[in-house]
């Protein structure tokens, strides 16, 4: 939690420059210092540890480690920093994936008037939750009625299980996959095996291909 009178200090993780420039203008124009920008989870956690931000506008889905898995991160590289997700979608299983994760405060969907963002770096900055105005009846939604949630994501894959195809597609083998999203390689190899199974395919390439027609990776 920031103290009384100190001046906001955020770090911008989304791998649309445009986007970045967009909120660093919107959020210095409110008095936020940007401390750092990024384009990756990588960059992200390395900037971190170096500046200390108070909170990370994390977006969501970044070539190589996601926003999810540099959350789970954070902790290390920036112990008293706020991950506020900033999404594309407000796909159910997206949204309680992050929210359930350690290391997250908040979620924000891109679709949101440029003033929910102000609303929510405050609102972590002082140490609460924040939900967007978006997502807000998925989450009261689930607590009336809790079931499962993979349903709404591509191929039913979850959002640690899009990042590892996002890697593989990148040419990452599964201890590389292991060693950038903190886990062990038979946790990686496991996850591998769970994308193969939810898609139906039986090799890498097949895997690629489905990720890049669904847009899950960006084709190059």
């Amino acid at each position: 939690m920031i103290k009384s009178g100190e001046v906001i200090r955020v770090l911008i993780a989304d791998d649309h420059r445009v986007l970045i420039g967009a909120m660093r203008a919107l959020l210095e124009s409110h008095g936020f210092e940007i401390v750092g920008e990024a384009n990756t989870g990588e960059e992200a956690l390395a900037i971190a540890a170096k500046v200390h931000p108070h909170v990370v506008v994390m977006d969501l889905e970044m070539p190589g480690t996601g926003g999810l898995a540099a959350a789970h991160r954070m902790k290390q590289a920036a112990a008293a920093a706020k991950v506020l997700i900033l999404s594309a979608h407000d796909d159910e299983g997206d949204v309680l994936e992050a929210l359930n994760s350690a290391g997250v405060a908040g979620y924000l969907v891109k679709s949101d008037a440029p003033e929910e963002l102000i609303i929510a770096v405050r609102t972590v900055a002082n140490g609460k939750r924040y939900l967007s105005p978006a997502i807000a009846r998925i989450v009261l939604t689930q607590l009336k009625n809790p079931r499962s949630n993979d349903s709404g994501n591509s191929g039913g894959l979850t959002l640690r299980e899009r990042e590892v195809l996002r890697l593989l597609a990148d040419g990452s083998t599964s201890k590389d996959i292991a060693q950038r999203l903190g886990i062990s390689s038979k946790t990686a190899q496991a996850h591998r095996e769970n994308i193969k199974n939810k898609l139906g395919v039986t090799s890498t390439a097949e895997m690629v291909r489905y990720a890049i027609k669904h847009k899950i990776v960006k084709s190059t």
